[in-house]
């Protein structure tokens, strides 16, 4: 006698690394913007009930957690719920598949532990890089104005700063601006800058400022 077929429920009929042809597909932008999220200033916790999902954004920017919020609603999320904290929005999704799609989720902090692409990321990533770069400056990103004194006068630039403690994730986000050919340097051991001209006007066209 043949065993009724399983019936899947909830993130399952969303997961595409368990449903090779899933009704309701991922967006692949959204999943690299989420990951760039996730990378930054993302949590999966992992319990014996049912795993969460949260990113942390800043409250002062609305925009960004209507972003976060909208690319976990097209990634897998069925709900997403956003919990205030002290001066940030948690913007968090139960599922028990986001452990299948952020695979570099482990104990302990990010830069303590190797963050690198799976085989079945990286062509995500390469086809979405404006996304995923977008991602990872939201999160551990800023554009500011840059004052500089030379031989007494005085010049106001902007610039885009990127700081993570992870060299891993440092060194995605700067494989991520060679591909756009965008011009970077290290400021600091972990402080990545971007101020050149053009390099700033082609950040401003696929990533933009916070808001």
């Amino acid at each position: 006698m043949d065993r009724p077929e399983r019936v899947r429920l909830g993130t399952e009929l969303r997961c595409f690394r368990c449903l090779p042809d899933v009704e309701n597909p991922t967006d692949p932008a959204a999943y690299a913007y989420l990951l760039g999220l996730y990378l930054g200033d993302g949590h999966l916790a992992v319990s014996p009930t049912v795993p969460v999902l949260r990113i942390a954004c800043a409250a002062i920017y609305p925009h960004l957690v209507d972003a976060c919020e909208a690319a976990m609603l097209a990634v897998l999320a069925a709900r997403v719920r956003r919990i205030p904290k002290h001066g940030c929005i948690s913007v968090e999704s139960s599922g028990k598949h986001w452990p299948c799609l952020v695979p570099q989720h482990g104990p302990g902090k990010k830069h303590e532990r190797p963050i690198v692409l799976t085989d079945w990321q990286r062509p995500i990533v390469e086809g979405h890089t404006e996304a995923f770069l977008r991602g990872l400056f939201h999160s551990d990103g800023c554009r500011s104005a840059n004052r500089v004194t030379v031989r007494g006068r005085h010049y106001v630039y902007p610039r885009y700063m990127f700081v993570n403690e992870s060299s891993d994730i440092m060194g995605l986000c700067q494989w991520s601006l060679d591909r756009l050919g965008i011009a970077w340097r290290m400021n600091r051991r972990n402080s990545l800058s971007v101020a050149r001209r053009d390099a700033v006007a082609a950040l401003d066209r696929h990533v933009g400022p916070k808001s």
